[in-house]
């Protein structure tokens, strides 16, 4: 046996896996589709994206709020663990930002769906925002630090304002489909260079 209890040849164990990875590529999948369809998407495209029957999603999420919900989760951590890892094995401090930058928009395309999914349960959704800040501010602030320490950008932008600043060009991306949130987020992550 493992350190989970699971027996590591077993057939239950290897159900558990089986099962974990169907709700890791349920998760992938959702988040895929949400990104380029938004939240109403249908489940099918989803449960083919994941390559999955559509039982398979309903048994994991028995309603689209719990889907969105665990979605967004998946995103928060996915965002939260890039971080270092990009700093880790980026050419720079500042090329690690932007592709933290890149994922953390995806993150809010799902996000401003989450709203619409949980109209009547406003402390759920405080709780989840409360959670959002806790786990990426800091990854964002670190990210913020080190291309600073490296000289790449200039200092005095916390990530409290940087995150809003995105998060807010970001609004528009789901109600007009000539608007190019990707565009102008790159455009204030390049205002945060030193004038070359």
């Amino acid at each position: 046996m493992n350190a989970d209890g699971e027996g590591t040849g077993s057939p239950a164990g290897s159900k558990r896996k089986d099962a974990r990875r169907n709700h890791q590529a349920l998760l992938e999948a959702a988040a895929a589709v949400f990104v380029t369809s938004g939240v109403e998407a249908p489940v099918r495209d989803i449960a083919t994206r994941a390559g999955v029957g559509m039982g398979t999603i309903y048994r994991h999420f028995p309603t689209r709020a719990d889907l969105v919900i665990a979605v967004y989760r998946h995103q928060v951590e996915a965002c939260a663990e890039a971080g270092p890892v990009l700093l880790a094995t980026s050419p720079t401090p500042y090329a690690a930002l932007e592709r933290w930058v890149d994922l953390f928009v995806d993150f809010l395309v799902t996000k401003h769906g989450l709203a619409a999914a949980m109209q009547t349960d406003n402390a759920g959704f405080e709780t989840l925002h409360t959670y959002f800040l806790d786990r990426l501010l800091p990854v964002c602030g670190e990210l913020l630090d080190a291309a600073v320490a490296s000289g790449e950008i200039r200092s005095g932008i916390g990530a409290p304002p940087l995150m809003r600043g995105i998060g807010n060009l970001c609004i528009g991306a789901d109600s007009d489909p000539g608007y190019d949130a990707r565009l102008l987020v790159a455009l204030l992550v390049a205002g945060l260079r030193w004038p070359s």
